[in-house]
Order: structure tokens, then sequence, then C-alpha cells
């Protein structure tokens, strides 16, 4: 793939949390063997510290559920879920009590690149798609263009960013191997499903080690030119 420009690129994380990420979330027996499978953790890791180490901004899309969610008076079958599984849950709007090392919170691995004072956590979607929280006028507020997308869960909130983020006009690059899906005994293969629609929709569907390779080449090359211009 293209070298990645810092000064127009973000990596955008979507739900990194321990819900669908941790052995010990609730959404593990569906999810674990595709998390597993794609060293989707691993590549997570790889991403932020290439995106840090190299000048690129880092959002957050995380998904929280508050006790006033649960009078909503319909819901799909995934959202009724992990209602009644209390995915994502938190006690409040305003209250951190309860969050840390709950199926909210990030990977103890992750939240060194996330708690810093760089990092943008944007407001919670409540559904799949940015459309329900800030994550686009954070993006734009910043003159971002270029969106790298991954996380969680690759045919449901990925794939709902990553439809929205190229209504709204942005060039979007999702990592294949930095997200995963759900695998279910009628519905199939939630990963495979969404590498399809990636491959439609997508401006590139890179790995890892490719856009590590163009975030480091970038600001390499950026770098040589302003030492010799």
């Amino acid at each position: 793939m293209t070298n990645l420009d810092p000064a127009g690129t973000a990596v955008v994380v979507i739900d990194p949390q321990n819900d669908v990420l941790s052995p010990s979330g609730k959404n593990w027996a569906v999810l674990g063997a595709s998390v597993t499978e794609n060293k989707t953790v691993e590549h997570l890791v790889e991403i932020f510290a290439a995106a840090k180490a190299n000048g690129f901004g880092v959002f957050i899309s995380p998904h929280y559920f508050y006790p006033t969610d649960h009078r909503w008076l319909f819901n799909g079958p995934l959202e009724s879920d992990e209602l009644r599984t209390d995915t994502f849950a938190r006690r409040g709007a305003l209250t951190l009590a309860g969050f840390t090392g709950s199926g909210a919170d990030w990977l103890e691995e992750f939240k060194p690149y996330i708690e810093d004072d760089s990092t943008v956590v944007a407001s919670p979607h409540k559904v799949w798609g940015p459309q329900t929280n800030d994550l686009v006028l954070q993006l734009r507020k910043r003159r971002i263009t270029t969106v790298v997308l991954c996380g969680m869960l690759a045919n449901i909130c990925v794939e709902s960013h990553l439809r929205d983020l190229l209504e709204q006009g942005f060039e979007v690059v999702v990592v294949r191997d930095a997200t995963a899906g759900p695998r279910h005994p009628e519905w199939g293969d939630g990963y495979q499903a969404a590498l399809v629609n990636y491959a439609f929709l997508a401006h590139a569907v890179p790995d890892t080690a490719e856009v590590v390779a163009a975030m480091t080449t970038s600001t390499t090359t950026s770098r040589k030119g302003h030492r010799h211009g």
C-alpha cells in the first residue's frame, strides 16, 4: 500500500474493550477463535505503537451501555443479547465507578496507548456506526482525510464505521488482521463475511505489517525530506 501521511491520517480503533477481546469477556465464546487466529490483540498493539511512534493521531470509538439504555422499547437480535448479558455495561454516563477491569474497560495491553494526553476517546456509539457519537466531528476538526480502521467486531461495528466514513467522504483503509468476528452456528462466520464487503468498499485492506511499514516509511521519508530541504 502507499505511504500514509501523519498530517492527514488517523488510526481509529473501535471497541478495544474486554468484553470482545479478552478471554474473560462476555463474548469470548463466539469471538475467541477469530481473535486468536488473527492475533487481533497483538496486531492492535503493533498499530498503536507504530501510530504513537510516528505521530499519527489515535481515536477510540467505544461502545457503552448505561442503565437507562435498558429502557429501549425495541432492539435487533444482537442489541438484545448485549443488553441481556450486560456487555459494555457502565453504571452511568457521569461516573467511572466499577469501570476499571470491567467488560467495558480497555484491555490492559492497550492502556499505555489510550490513557495518554493525545488519544481522543469519542463519545460512545450506541448501536454500530459513528452516527450516534462525535467521532466524525473529532476527525473533521483535525482536518483528517484518511482513516486507518481496526478493532471490533469485523462484520458489525467495523463495517458500520467503514460505510459511514465512506459516505462522509473519508478515504478508509481497513486492517484485515486487526479485527475479528463472531462465529454463529446458524448465522455463519462474521469475519469472513466482513472480508468480502471490505474488498468491495474500502480503499485498501492491508494486513498489520503493511500498515506499520506504511506509517514508518512515511515518517522516515518526511524526516529525510525535511533534513535535505
